[in-house]
């Protein structure tokens, strides 16, 4: 049931559907989080489905927050990343609410919910300003914050750096497929980061995915000006945000 204090967040990926509902004075997850296999097809009523089963097994009664690997403007899902491109021109937000037996849901894209709860909670916690969290991944993920207030869907990892495309350039799969050391690709993250804040000129980066575990063994061979920290929340991020965005009110 929903309780006072908490709200519930659900992060969809492209391999699981994952939820949990979050304690919003610590951004912490009130219980273990609930994991179902994202559908194969991966289509938004199979999905939809999902997300009715996960927020069934929780027993949560109140509103929810759900995250998706897409540009989300009023509900709609706009692009589709690691989902069925059947997504485009969906009305995710009226589809989970149908699902959900009417309730509230406010939807947003992943990277965004991330870098809320990063902001709030995690590693720009204390900072005030500008706030840039990148997700480093098969692709690069942003999520762009003033002062807390999140300027939704920005998509800087197709940012054109030295005539490629960001994520082509320094994404984590890049890495993995070239078979980069760490200083060859700290190398090309530098050059993304240090466009990014000759645009911006951000107080902070944050920087996420799974690469960001091995933070000590390249976050110090950057080179742009920037400071850059790891992002402190981890598979959790999404969910937080999720939760977050729900009970705020914000809606893309």
């Amino acid at each position: 049931m929903s309780a006072r204090g908490q709200a519930f967040g659900i992060d969809i990926g492209g391999s699981g559907v994952k939820g949990a509902a979050v304690d919003l004075a610590t951004g912490e997850l009130v219980h273990e989080r609930i994991k179902i296999p994202t559908p194969h097809p991966s289509t938004p009523h199979a999905v939809a489905e999902a997300v009715a089963k996960l927020v069934a097994q929780a027993g949560w009664e109140g509103p929810v927050g759900v995250t998706l690997p897409s540009v989300v403007i009023d509900g709609v899902a706009r692009s589709a990343a690691n989902i069925d491109k059947s997504w485009i021109g969906t009305d995710a937000r009226a589809l989970f609410s149908v699902a959900l037996g009417g309730r509230k849901v406010t939807v947003l894209n992943d990277a965004d919910a991330a870098g809320l709860a990063e902001d709030h909670y995690g590693a720009a916690k204390d900072l005030t300003g500008q706030v840039i969290l990148l997700t480093f991944g098969t692709g690069i993920g942003s999520a762009v914050m003033y002062h807390g207030v999140l300027m939704p869907n920005t998509e800087l990892g197709h940012l054109e750096v030295d005539g490629c495309e960001a994520e082509h350039r320094a994404a984590a799969s890049i890495k993995d497929r070239d078979g980069l050391t760490y200083p060859e690709w700290a190398a090309e993250v530098s050059k993304v980061l240090i466009t990014l804040e000759n645009l911006f000129w951000p107080n902070v980066f944050v920087v996420g995915g799974g690469i960001s575990r091995d933070h000590e063994q390249w976050i110090p061979l950057l080179t742009n000006r920037t400071p850059v920290v790891a992002a402190h929340l981890k598979n959790t991020a999404g969910i937080v945000g999720a939760a977050m965005a729900v009970e705020a009110g914000i809606a893309p």
